[in-house]
């Protein structure tokens, strides 16, 4: 499997992907494809990997700066993540956020933040003090994983392309 910068030619499987990898999941409402559109098309699509195994696209991540506080500092959001429906559970997904965290560090990054299953997302390095917030989540939801700086507290906003 090779893990890389998406190309002008991975843009249309980027957006199948995403929006057949959300279609079963019951917290989505379905506008994952249409986010990463929006922050490719507002800039704010930092970093954005695939997974491509014998030519084709099976995984996709996105990062994208985020606010604490209304400050930048920074800090930048994991999501929307997908994974090929029945490639779930294979590492693929584990192996787009290693990379995606790598290349941040590499950029200086303060750290990352997301919305998530502490379960899944504690694997790759993520946790939650409570001290980061997103409108009226359960905090343990609101997760972070610290390159430099002291952890974040305050109230976590996504680009706008999360709000449209």
């Amino acid at each position: 499997m090779l893990i890389r910068y998406e190309t002008l030619v991975d843009l249309d499987a980027i957006h199948d992907l995403t929006s057949t990898a959300f279609k079963p999941m019951p917290y989505s409402d379905g506008t994952e494809a249409e986010i990463v559109r929006r922050l490719r098309a507002a800039g704010d699509l930092k970093i954005s990997l695939v997974a491509e195994q014998d030519g084709e696209i099976v995984g996709h991540v996105a990062f994208s700066p985020v606010t604490i506080d209304g400050a930048h500092d920074g800090w930048f959001g994991l999501g929307p993540i997908s994974v090929k429906p029945e490639r779930q559970r294979q590492g693929i997904g584990k192996a787009l956020i290693a990379r995606g965290l790598e290349l941040l560090k590499e950029r200086g990054a303060s750290g990352c933040a997301l919305i998530g299953n502490p379960e899944i997302y504690s694997r790759v390095g993520f946790s939650s003090d409570g001290q980061l917030k997103y409108l009226d989540l359960d905090t343990r939801l609101v997760q972070r994983i610290v390159f430099r700086g002291p952890p974040p507290s305050g109230m976590l906003q996504f680009a706008p392309a999360f709000e449209s």
